[in-house]
């Protein structure tokens, strides 16, 4: 976990001070909407259907135990007693009252935690895989890195009013789980065949109405360039991205207009002017930064294992079902790294009470190095539990309705907060989504089903990554109805793909049917069951499941005719 050190502290209480006096002198009418619109946006506040919208910055998705009961407290003082994890390993605050939102960043500030840049035209949240550092797949931690670029990116004053906003994603495992396709800027840490460390870097990735993937502009970047190079894409993008449309003011608008190729060819340029710069990422920087982060106390792999876990799994099903979906190996003997499911029967997809949190911090702290970690689906992580502890983990998570055991099945989807609170949307999604529950619950169906991402936003802004779930829902206005897109063959990993339409879209009622349509067509067209949906799709196409999802509109059109 990342320390503050003196000069961190100051910054945040700073921005507090400067936050509560804006504050006073909007609602003492002397500053006007728009002024104050501006420097609301940059601490992270948002005016939603019927309140403020605070968004929290969890950097990389690193939390404390003190960090989360502090978002408990915040939950219970300044909300309604809950809080909503986002894709982005933020997390929102639906209710908060304008006169108590600097109280409310003041309290965040007493545990090292802040509003800043989570919203506006600048760089946002910095985020990461969320099994950093303890992943069995993983070439170095990219944590210190991550941190080193939220401190080059915090107030940069030549990118502090960007064109639009602008997201990082670091990833330096072999399996990516942070999405770095869908980014401005991934960052993937490599080695290259003399061994020496360095950056793989895709610029040009994006959601929201204009879906792209990002494109590889550099295959290997040498270790101390990191912040010289991103200065030479920020800078370019700077310059040239537009600012007269706002739903084309975004890096991946520019890289398509001017072609991958110019845009290298003018990246390279700049950056070979500042590139011997005082932006060199030196080796003792990178050293100070890992001697930033706390190493885990981890005992050897019989103090960690001491075999009752392997008994449990043998006495008890239940266990041993949420045990297969919810933990995943670690890079140290007898540890795993455990998925808290935030998406039980009857919750909206990443939303956690105060007490649940209250009671995370104290599982954190007792079992896992007091550390949590938010993903991007919507879920949290204890990732350093010994499996002599696990049992005891599992019953108490099991009590706080904490441990559905579905980590990757079809009811661990991610839903934006859709019409219930966004100001932005055109439909409801977590009604959708507990349709979706309904029609799934049982656990042992959706285990034959298998591996699955379903993805679905209230709108074409796509907070909730649609447009890359192997199955995607679009929430569109139709005459002041609610109507639903579907796609399919989307994906965000390694296989980064954009999701295929299926056709028409699907009425409020219809919806949650035609998923199910979607899942018969898979499980009779898989070539045995391991074959995943993303697979089967992508081997049979759109055809058959296009002829099921509208078999019923086309037999009325032939009576018809």
């Amino acid at each position: 976990m990342y320390r503050y050190d003196e000069y961190d502290q100051k910054l945040v209480d700073e921005r507090v001070a400067q936050f509560r006096d804006q504050t006073r002198r909007f609602l003492a009418g002397q500053l006007g909407e728009d002024e104050f619109r501006a420097l609301r946006l940059r601490n992270g506040l948002y005016i939603q259907r019927f309140a403020p919208m605070l968004r929290i910055a969890i950097p990389y998705g690193l939390l404390s135990a003190a960090q989360m009961r502090m978002l408990a407290h915040i939950a219970r003082k300044y909300d309604k007693g809950y809080g909503h994890f986002t894709t982005r390993q933020n997390i929102q605050f639906n209710w908060p009252k304008l006169p108590e939102v600097p109280d409310l960043l003041a309290d965040l500030a007493t545990v090292q935690m802040h509003a800043i840049q989570t919203s506006g035209n600048c760089i946002r949240n910095i985020t990461a895989d969320h099994l950093a550092g303890v992943a069995n797949d993983e070439l170095v931690d990219p944590r210190p890195y991550c941190e080193l670029t939220r401190q080059w990116s915090s107030f940069h004053p030549e990118f502090n009013w960007l064109p639009r906003k602008f997201k990082f994603a670091f990833s330096a495992s072999l399996n990516d789980r942070a999405a770095t396709r869908v980014h401005d800027i991934g960052v993937h840490l490599v080695k290259n065949d003399a061994g020496e460390l360095g950056y793989t870097i895709y610029v040009g990735g994006g959601l929201g109405r204009m879906p792209m993937l990002g494109h590889k502009i550099r295959e290997f970047l040498p270790e101390v360039d990191l912040f010289s190079y991103l200065e030479a894409i920020l800078r370019i993008y700077n310059l040239q991205g537009r600012r007269d449309n706002i739903h084309r003011a975004r890096i991946k608008v520019l890289v398509k207009a001017l072609g991958p190729e110019k845009f290298i060819e003018l990246v390279e340029a700049e950056w070979a002017q500042i590139k011997d710069s005082y932006l060199k990422l030196l080796p003792q920087d990178i050293e100070r930064m890992k001697g930033r982060f706390d190493v885990p106390a981890y005992v050897d792999e019989t103090a960690a294992d001491d075999g009752s876990y392997t008994a449990k799994l043998a006495a008890d099903s239940k266990f041993a079902a949420w045990a297969k979906r919810n933990l995943r190996a670690h890079v140290r003997p007898g540890y795993a790294a455990v998925f808290v499911s935030l998406k039980a029967n009857g919750v909206a997809p990443g939303d956690v009470t105060d007490a649940q949190m209250d009671a995370l911090a104290d599982l954190a702290e007792q079992y896992s190095f007091s550390e949590l970690r938010a993903t991007h689906d919507q879920n949290l992580v204890l990732a350093d539990v010994a499996r002599k502890d696990m049992y005891a983990l599992w019953q108490r998570l099991s009590e706080l309705g904490l441990a559905t055991p579905n980590i990757g099945l079809l009811t661990d989807l991610i839903c934006c907060p859709g019409l219930d609170f966004c100001s932005l949307a055109n439909a409801g999604s977590i009604g959708v989504a507990q349709d979706i529950f309904d029609r799934f619950e049982d656990f042992d169906y959706q285990h034959d089903i298998g591996e699955i991402k379903l993805k679905m936003s209230g709108c074409m802004n796509g907070c909730g990554h649609h447009t890359v779930g192997h199955i995607g829902i679009l929430g569109v206005d139709k005459s002041g109805e609610e109507w639903y897109q579907v796609t399919l063959g989307g994906s965000a990993e390694n296989d980064a793909a954009l999701g295929d339409r299926t056709g028409p879209s699907f009425s409020r009622a219809d919806i949650a049917p035609a998923i199910e349509k979607i899942i018969q067509v898979y499980l009779e067209q898989r070539d045995g069951a391991e074959e995943s949906f993303l697979h089967t799709y992508r081997r049979v196409g759109m055809g058959p499941f296009k002829a099921r999802l509208y078999a019923k509109v086309s037999a009325e059109t032939e009576v018809a005719a």
